[in-house]
């Protein structure tokens, strides 16, 4: 597909060692969740959508899966022996998981739980007679609602937005930011623990290294120069993730 930048989703992977849950619900971070989907955990793996681009596939921004040791052992084995077809995890996937266009219809989950921001204006006929039961929103492609800078009182409109993005959906994604993850972020960089908790240091100490931004990080993970080893380790991903998840 000549997009570099998908090669760090073969950390997705990784989610088959969540070997604590029995089933889990992966989703990519470019998803917008509109009402509750707990109904997906009745779903068998691997349950997942149509891709809007070549259907008989499925699209991996969502889907179900039982996390497994041995699955995870395979699908590894899988890359080294097929690669990935598209460059990216979803070509992996759709290898692995081949009957899943044939073998059980009750694991095509509707388009509504994975509805591409694309799609809506490929197929708007659509979009406007069932676009209203949409549970989860896809921001496919390489722009993301958060490559726009949108102040306080700033709307989104089809002026401002990629044609591949819905500036309903894309102002919908920021009111959520700004209401649920924003006061999080600020809170997390500006405590400071009282003198109290402070340690008591006797000797000069070397300053810490500084931290890298969290747009080199970015960078540096779509040219594939993740610190898989360091601060990017899926250690410190998995415990991140717990840390909502507990």
């Amino acid at each position: 597909m000549k997009r570099p930048e998908l090669g760090v989703t073969f950390t997705k992977l990784h989610c088959w060692n969540l070997t604590h849950y029995s089933k889990c619900v992966f989703m990519d971070a470019d998803t917008l969740v509109l009402c509750n989907i707990d109904e997906l955990f009745e779903r068998d793996e691997l349950s997942a959508a149509p891709d809007p681009g070549w259907p008989d596939c499925f699209n991996s921004g969502v889907f179900v899966f039982q996390p497994s040791k041995e699955t995870y052992t395979e699908l590894l084995n899988s890359c080294m022996q097929h690669g990935s077809f598209d460059g990216g995890d979803q070509g992996v996937l759709n290898n692995y998981f081949s009957d899943w266009a044939t073998a059980d219809i009750a694991k095509h989950l509707p388009f509504i739980y994975n509805l591409s921001s694309v799609s809506i204006y490929t197929y708007l006929p659509a979009f406007k007679q069932f676009g209203h039961n949409a549970k989860v929103i896809h921001f496919l492609g390489e722009k993301k609602p958060w490559d726009y800078q949108l102040g306080d009182d700033e709307e989104c409109s089809s002026e401002k937005v990629s044609s591949s993005l819905h500036p309903d959906f894309v102002q919908q994604w920021w009111c959520v930011f700004k209401s649920s993850v924003l006061p999080l972020l600020l809170k997390e960089h500006t405590h400071t623990p009282p003198l109290s908790d402070m340690p008591s240091v006797k000797k000069c100490v070397d300053p810490p290294a500084p931290q890298t931004s969290s747009q080199d990080r970015k960078q540096k993970w779509e040219q594939g120069d993740a610190d898989y080893l360091g601060e990017d380790s899926f250690e410190h991903i998995e415990r991140k993730l717990d840390s909502f998840l507990m």
